[in-house]
């Protein structure tokens, strides 16, 4: 990780809650039920259709690009009594839809409110008299559209298009169109319209179903109508959480538009992009009032439209002494880059200021990172200032597995002794785990390129490798005496199993021929790629038992840099990966008809993420796959995400989804 690159390496809380944790002063906190997570994505689905014409069906669509668990969810009308229902289907396909008839019957003017297995307000609907028949559907775009009452058979479980109305009715053009959860709880609305449209009588209410809603006119008295193209803005009477959402109904007691957000999705602001149509973002400018600046993150927020993605949770307060790094050293993707294949929504996965150590203080200097094969629920993760991490999930966020250590565990170069600056992990074929390291942090301008193997069963607070391969030699470029040139080594590694590349023909450029594992009797069943940073090329090892290793040569990635390696067994595909100094890129490997080692194709990282120091980067094996898609998790090695005060700020990790 080069000095060029600057690499030195929340919800809203209501009295309730406050009362709630106050018990554990008095021993009575035991006695609290535990709260059902709330599944990631769940503010991307929205009530999409609702009839109450006597068989009382509704129709929910998942306006997000991963799938949504429905398990424990339920419902309410008008009372607010939530009760279980039984969907269509357990689990809600991005782009997909389920229905299910209501427990309770709605009435011919009514509300319909829908709640996570938590209790999170997921979505509401309100209709007056005869609006929901023969339905109310959402018009122009699926879980985006203007609430309308359809004048056709209603299409529960698939689009709504063919049932909307010509035109468009005026005040269904209002849109909110920003929000901010900062303390102002600032409201903004849009007319996309072509006429004005009176909201003197329009009432708003956010996602605490206690709360009664309030008139726009009470909180901004000369709010009486939008102009075409014009922006109404009013601060909310009933405040506005850290997550929460918010609903708009019109005089009649009609919904208009909705929004929700994860925490801290509305700081500073949440805007939809392009202004009054597209997608929730995070703006790192709110803009009251005018056209929104859409400059951000990209938003963990449903209720929008377009093609964006969402980039959810984060949030929380930096701890002292946790000081993110700005990226620097940004260049260029390569040329035929294709766009990320995966879901467009990301999910921040760690705790803020997650990876202090006393050898990291600052908590930055995340890198690499490696799925375990054998246990998918694992994420392993290296810390260059000579840590290492077992993650486990916990309620949607990586942490570490307090069975194996809450903290990390220190790793120490062979006979215990200095400071590996660790850069790459992969899990070898018997489970061991194997770390990269391109120079000792306690002498750093001279290199050090090594991979060591621990075993992950050691006990104690301190790891020493049980083998350790020095292939320093190897590279005489770098070993000028400047640290910053002892610091472009070994970034990142991967296993690739034998199976593979027998498999897939490659040829052995030892011998010629392709390539026969017996051939080497002391090196497992798979060799190592490391990547160099110094160049983007792979070079490949047999480790031997012995100590002892075999050079296979280096591999082009066509990349002027490699910060992770992987072998990912869904695309069977060996995985280059280059932060923003290739324009965050992923470079595919496959064997050609040759024989060779070749890239075939790169994808860039989902839109909404940072350009950053992204130096870690894991798919989660095909075992793991829910709707044709598995995770994918990136680390950030400054922990900058979208700078000061933003949702991304001091976190590392961000989980996104991939092909299966």
């Amino acid at each position: 990780m080069p000095t060029s690159h600057s690499r030195v390496g929340a919800a809203s809380v209501c009295a309730a809650a406050v009362a709630f944790f106050g018990l554990a002063a008095t021993g009575l906190l035991a006695a609290q039920p535990a709260a059902a997570a709330d599944p990631a994505g769940y503010q991307n689905v929205r009530i999409n259709e609702v009839t109450s014409l006597g068989n009382d069906t509704v129709e929910l669509y998942n306006a997000g690009s991963t799938a949504v668990s429905l398990s424990g969810w339920k419902m309410s009308d008008d009372g607010f009594s939530p009760q279980s229902f039984t969907p269509s289907a357990t689990t809600l396909a991005a782009g997909g839809f389920v229905t299910f008839n209501s427990p309770k019957g709605l009435g011919d003017a009514d509300k319909l409110v829908i709640y996570t297995a938590g209790g999170a307000v997921v979505d509401r609907a309100e209709w007056a008299t005869g609006k929901a028949k023969p339905a109310m559907a959402r018009c122009g775009g699926d879980g985006t559209g203007a609430w309308t009452t359809t004048a056709t058979a209603t299409t529960f479980g698939a689009a709504n298009a063919p049932g909307c109305p010509s035109p468009v009715p005026p005040a269904s053009q209002v849109r909110i169109n920003e929000v901010t959860s900062d303390g102002s709880d600032t409201v903004e609305l849009y007319n996309g319209g072509t006429s004005a449209v009176g909201i003197g009588s329009w009432k708003y209410v956010d996602g605490d179903t206690a709360h009664s809603p309030v008139t726009i006119s009470s909180s901004a008295p000369s709010a009486t109508s939008i102009p075409a193209g014009g922006y109404v803005t009013f601060d909310s009477a009933l405040g506005l959480g850290d997550t929460d959402s918010l609903f708009l109904t019109d005089g009649n007691g009609t919904s208009v538009d909705s929004v929700a957000w994860a925490t801290g999705g509305a700081k500073p602001s949440d805007e939809r992009c392009a202004n009054g149509t597209g997608w929730f973002r995070t703006s790192a400018t709110a803009t009251p009032g005018s056209a929104n600046s859409c400059t951000g993150s990209g938003s963990g927020s449903g209720g929008g439209g377009g093609q964006t993605g969402r980039l959810l949770g984060g949030g929380g307060a930096l701890t002292s002494g946790c000081t993110p790094e700005a990226p620097s050293g940004t260049g260029p993707a390569p040329t035929g880059t294709s766009a990320w294949p995966g879901g467009l929504d990301v999910t921040i996965t760690d705790n803020v200021c997650a990876f202090t150590t006393s050898t990291g203080p600052e908590g930055r200097d995340v890198s690499g990172l490696a799925f375990d094969p054998a246990n998918p629920s694992v994420l392993w993760a290296a810390k260059n200032k000579n840590w290492l991490y077992k993650l486990v999930k916990s309620n949607g966020t990586w942490v570490p597995d307090p069975s194996w250590s809450a903290t990390g565990k220190q790793i120490r170069f062979a006979g215990g002794s200095g400071q590996p600056d660790s850069e790459g992990v992969t899990v070898g074929g018997n489970g061991h785990i194997y770390v990269t390291s391109e120079r000792d942090n306690a002498d750093n301008t001279v290199p050090k390129d090594t991979i060591m193997e621990f075993d992950p069963a050691a006990t104690g607070s301190t790891l020493t490798p049980l083998h350790q391969w020095d292939m320093t030699a190897q590279f005489p470029q770098l070993d000028t005496g400047s640290k910053d040139d002892a610091n472009l080594g070994f970034e990142g590694v991967g296993y690739v199993p034998d199976s593979w590349l027998t498999a897939n023909g490659w040829v052995d450029p030892l011998t010629g021929a392709p390539y026969n594992p017996a051939d080497y009797p002391l090196h497992g069943s798979g060799l190592y790629a490391a990547g160099l940073e110094w160049d983007g090329t792979l070079h490949v090892y047999g480790l031997n038992s012995d100590g002892t290793f075999t050079t296979f040569g280096a591999v082009a990635t066509g990349k002027a840099s490699v910060m992770d390696v992987t072998f990912d067994a869904g695309t069977q595909r060996i995985v280059a990966t280059c932060d923003n100094t290739c324009g965050e890129t992923h470079t595919f490997m496959k064997v050609d008809a040759a024989g060779r080692i070749v890239p075939d194709v790169t994808y860039t990282n989902p839109a909404v993420m940072p350009t950053d120091n992204l130096e870690g980067f894991a798919i989660a094996p095909p075992s793991t796959c829910v709707a044709g898609a598995r995770e994918a998790v990136w680390s950030d090695d400054g922990i900058h995400g979208f700078g000061s005060a933003s949702s991304s700020y001091g976190h590392a990790l961000y989980s996104g989804t991939f092909p299966c």
